[in-house]
């Protein structure tokens, strides 16, 4: 009777063990999930925060560059006509000096 009590017990003492483990193995699962997501949310948010701090970069460098593109080209045409005009004035009064 005894050999069989002991039997029984070791026996019990196995089940709990493994009941442990299993239930030691569910909580390193759970908390290696919770890091994972933790980790792939925080690297997708940086991701997310520096791709929009490159094409704001981008967007901003186009728009100055068309900006000062076409500033350019406006300076220039009212430049080319008013040197124009300055040479036919020019032009104008030499006639008047010469006549």
């Amino acid at each position: 009777m005894k050999e069989n009590a002991v039997i029984t017990i070791i026996s019990i003492t196995i089940i709990v063990l493994n009941m442990m483990m299993i239930i030691v193995l569910d909580i390193k699962n759970a908390i290696m999930m919770a890091t994972m997501a933790e980790v792939t949310t925080v690297t997708m948010a940086e991701i997310m925060v520096a791709t929009m701090a490159e094409v704001t970069a981008v967007v901003m460098a186009e728009i100055t560059a068309a900006t000062m593109a076409e500033v350019t080209a406006v300076v220039m045409a009212v430049i080319t006509v008013v040197v124009k005009d300055v040479a036919a004035v020019g032009a104008g009064c030499f006639n008047l000096i010469n006549n």
